[in-house]
């Protein structure tokens, strides 16, 4: 039997393409998505994306959903309790790897470790390593097809809020920006990838707004 891990699912591209990676080395078993939810909005944390496109995402992975409620607001210390206990129940599951689709921040995976450390579960970080400007024309290749869902206005115009993430985008983006969104420049939600059992999701796109700091672009299964 191949070891079991879930992966860390924030129902963008990186999560997507980690998922990818994963199954092309075909090294583990995939025991399903772990996405963090915020409770008053029904939508995922950060993405803001629908729950019900969130599971949708799932279905056409064919993977059970774990979702991690949290409040708004939510503090450190409730997020690192809820977690925790999230991380004993995955433990019992015998699912003893979590995957994340981190690229570069040492600081991201260093807290991921350490918070792990006393779980026993080891986190895999397939994307790790790789340049972003590589990775991004990559993810696009492999078929993986996202969205701008989220944006923080500090770091990229609201005008890219809502734009397919092609390579038309990737020529469009400030080198200010990195490609991949890694320092939270952006956030993806991905709507088609080989991985999934159509394909595609129909979608289309809704209002974009503006809320706390951030500009959201709302999605809606069509």
């Amino acid at each position: 039997m191949k070891p079991k891990v879930i992966i860390s699912w924030s129902s963008g591209k990186d999560s997507c393409y980690s998922l990818m990676e994963v199954l092309r080395q075909d090294e583990f078993q995939i025991a399903g998505l772990l996405t963090t939810v915020t409770r008053a909005f029904d939508r995922v944390s950060m993405h803001g994306v629908r729950e019900k496109l969130l599971e949708r995402q799932a279905n056409e992975l064919h993977l059970p959903l774990i979702k991690v409620e949290i409040p708004s607001p939510c503090s450190n210390q409730q997020y690192e309790e809820i977690m925790g206990r999230t991380m004993e129940n995955v433990k019992s599951m015998d699912i003893k790897h979590i995957v994340f689709g981190d690229i570069f921040l040492e600081d991201i995976r260093k807290y991921r470790e350490e918070k792990l450390a006393p779980t026993g579960i080891t986190p895999i970080f397939p994307l790790w390593g790789k340049r972003p400007a590589e990775l991004a024309k990559e993810i696009i290749k492999s078929g993986v097809k996202a969205r701008i869902v989220c944006l923080d206005p500090r770091k990229l115009d609201r005008k890219f809020a809502g734009r397919i993430y092609d390579n038309d985008l990737l020529m469009e983006f400030p080198e200010s920006v990195d490609p991949c969104g890694e320092n939270g420049e952006f956030h993806t939600f991905v709507f088609g990838s080989p991985a999934f059992s159509h394909r595609e999701i129909p979608t289309r796109t809704g209002l974009t707004v503006e809320r706390d700091g951030f500009v959201f672009t709302d999605i809606e299964e069509a």
